[in-house]
């Protein structure tokens, strides 16, 4: 009971701190700054953790789709941050996959998380 407690309080948390997070924009209207001194940055967070497996179907599933609408939706600028929380949140469900209650407690956690999703990613036009 216990771990699931644990699951869904990591899974509230992981939710909590992707919802708060406060995106801004800037515009930089420096018409002396050349486009040789812009930098391009990649989304190589992404690239690294897309197709890693926690071994649970419904969190694999949640994962593929939440990294779907990140990659596809959400503004380059804040894409790193939801990169990051999702890197940090696989992680914590690989490792709580390793036991037979721990996929048991992950499996209806990520049901809770896909349908949580649907409603915090709509802002971005992601469906789940």
């Amino acid at each position: 009971m216990l771990t699931k407690t644990f699951l869904a309080f990591c899974v509230l948390c992981a939710f909590v701190l992707i919802g708060c997070t406060k995106t801004e924009t800037t515009n930089n209207s420096n018409s002396t700054t050349s486009n040789s001194n812009k930098t391009t940055t990649t989304s190589s967070t992404s690239a690294t953790s897309t197709g890693d497996k926690v071994g649970v179907p419904e969190c694999d599933d949640y994962l593929a789709k939440y990294e779907a609408c990140i990659n596809g939706k959400v503004p380059e600028m804040a894409r790193a941050q939801f990169n990051s929380s999702m890197k940090t949140l696989r992680d914590s469900w690989r490792k709580a996959a390793t036991t037979p209650e721990g996929k048991a407690g992950l499996a209806a956690a990520c049901k809770q998380a896909t349908e949580q999703a649907k409603t915090s990613m709509k802002s971005y036009g992601c469906d789940f």
